[in-house]
């Protein structure tokens, strides 16, 4: 549709004797689609024009479809009330069909062409179990990496552990007051989870353990060899468990290191801050002060010494931006955390490192659970391990039901299940809140992951019972308003890719695929399609295979497996 809004377009300055420059604004951009077919397949709004031409946009829209010239696929015109109403020529339809099935990146612009975007995303603290609230940046990051890369981008996916801080001194602490390496070995990453919960407990009623967590944390920082060791046994195990996740999920990783990498980059950092006259003591510890940009002041050093996170963060940047020389570096993360990413690209800034306006805080809202928000400490938590089994017996007990001759079923079910969680995180505006319930997290009916799972294959079974033909087989053929329809729906795929790309915002796909979907059923059940014959078949073979390639594409962008049968 694009090319035609361009030719619509073209076709309209020349009829209307103006220029781009003289509107103050590119008019393609203010062309529209009108969700009633009946009143037309493109809109021209003519308010814009109107200082332009000194005329009421009534009467510009009456003028135009006078003088207007149509492009080929145009069959007329109509003004309505400012608006300059197109109807396109069925047959025109026709031939997008082929357009999409000749071009497997049917989608993409290739706006990413030559250029390398950095990700972090998922990020979980180490020692800690898998849980629900970190599925919004494991999965919502996936699918804005893989937007990116069939956008053209060099993509590099940096999981950034977070494996330094207090909360390690915490577990050291931890461990040697009431753990042995016999008992981790044992219960794994469940033991770690439970010697912190204890600590929590512990610290309150006695606030000295505190004071030897940090006291830990320091020793850490400063070599101690014994608490090293503790710490990487931590890691290792950690890593170990996250990585059946990832697996599960098919996602990977270019990049595991996590704030300890940069451990020896930070003191460079921190000099450079005070070479620059950034850095002020504030009670002992040293700051950025923010207050001239409406910001509380960035901490970089606390009065012991010891780092920050935005100490960090701002050491991590700087050794992406040489490492990569990304064009942009996206983070994935709560929108709690809007404020620290806000001071520490500010302090970026303020270093004079001309990529700052390159770094992009992609935020999302919070999940609670019963009302409450999630909290390893207090064990409020939903573990992704026992959502992910749950959705996948579901779907195993369902496929038994309606298909237990299904070949590879369990495969099939693993992937129905894991795309029924995914599409249920990808479902709506990334920073709304939510609430989570299982019966949501797990729901089949309606407009779910595991429902275009099912066109998908829907469309896979028509085209292994008959071959889709080439071009010419449907040649002249006229499509019925209910394929129009659905070729339409279709064509909206590049703008939504771009739009999904343009916003961070994977739900836009995964609201376009129900309307593909939705589309496509309709056609299904008003179009036979195997009961035809002739170019009628042949066309509804090429049409359904472009809904397919499309409705499988939108799939392996959201990070869910096909599914050829269910």
């Amino acid at each position: 549709m694009e090319q035609l809004i361009q030719a619509l377009a073209s076709a309209a300055q020349t009829a209307a004797g103006v220029t781009g420059e003289q509107l103050g604004v590119s008019l393609p951009s203010l062309f529209e689609q009108p969700e009633d077919s009946a009143v037309g397949d493109l809109a021209l709004p003519c308010f814009r024009l109107a200082k332009a031409l000194r005329k009421s946009p009534a009467v510009i829209a009456a003028d135009l479809a006078e003088t207007i010239v149509l492009p080929d696929g145009v069959a007329r015109a109509e003004a309505v009330n400012g608006y300059l109403n197109f109807f396109v020529d069925p047959a025109y339809y026709a031939g997008r069909v082929g357009a999409i099935l000749q071009n497997p990146d049917f989608g993409t612009r290739h706006q990413g062409a030559g250029k390398t975007m950095v990700i972090d995303y998922s990020s979980p603290n180490i020692a800690k179990r898998f849980h629900v609230g970190h599925l919004g940046t494991t999965v919502i990051g996936n699918a804005i990496k893989n937007l990116h890369a069939f956008c053209g981008y060099r993509c590099v996916g940096i999981n950034y552990l977070g494996d330094w801080g207090t909360q390690f001194g915490k577990l050291i602490v931890a461990y040697k007051k009431w753990s042995s390496a016999d008992r981790v070995a044992e219960r794994g990453i469940e033991e770690l989870v439970d010697i912190y919960v204890r600590f929590s407990d512990e610290s309150e009623k006695e606030p000295s353990l505190n004071d030897e967590a940090r006291a830990a944390f320091a020793e850490l920082e400063r070599g101690n060899e014994e608490y090293l060791a503790i710490w990487r046994y931590f890691k290792e195990i950690s890593l170990r468990e996250y990585m059946k996740t990832y697996e599960l999920l098919g996602i990977e990783f270019d990049s595991f290191d996590g704030e300890s990498f940069f451990t020896d980059k930070m003191p460079a950092i921190v000099e450079e801050l005070r070479e620059k006259g950034l850095l002020v003591q504030d009670d002992g510890a040293w700051i950025v002060d923010l207050a001239p940009y409406g910001m509380p002041p960035a901490l970089i050093l606390k009065r012991d010494g010891s780092t920050l996170y935005p100490t960090r963060d701002i050491a991590a940047a700087v050794w992406r931006k040489k490492e990569y020389d990304f064009d942009k570096c996206i983070y994935v993360t709560s929108a709690g955390q809007s404020l620290h990413f806000a001071q520490w690209f500010k302090v970026v800034e303020l270093m004079g490192y001309d990529w700052a306006d390159r770094l992009v805080h992609v935020p999302y809202g919070t999940m609670s659970v019963g009302g409450e928000k999630l909290a390893s400490r207090t064990g409020n938590v939903i573990l992704l391990d026992d959502l992910f089994a749950e959705a996948i017996s579901k779907a195993e007990a369902i496929m038994e039901e309606k298909n237990a001759s299904l070949p590879n079923r369990h495969e099939t079910a693993v992937a129905v299940g894991t795309g029924a969680v995914i599409f249920n995180a990808l479902s709506g505006s990334r920073i709304k809140d939510t609430n989570f319930t299982w019966e949501n997290a797990l729901s089949f009916d309606g407009n779910t992951g595991p429902y275009v799972q099912y066109t998908y294959a829907r469309a896979s079974s028509v085209l292994r019972r008959a071959a889709c033909p080439d071009a010419d087989a449907a040649a002249g053929y006229v499509p019925a308003p209910d394929e129009t329809a659905l070729i339409k729906t279709l064509l909206r795929f590049p703008a939504r890719v771009d739009a999904a790309l343009c916003e961070y915002e994977p739900s836009i796909i995964s609201r376009y695929v129900l309307d593909v979907c939705a589309a496509y059923n309709v056609f299904y059940h008003n179009c036979p399609i195997l009961r035809s014959s002739g170019a009628e078949q042949a066309f509804r073979l090429r049409l359904t295979a472009a809904a397919r390639q499309i409705i499988g594409k939108s799939l392996d962008l959201l990070t869910i497996r096909r599914t050829e049968e269910i």
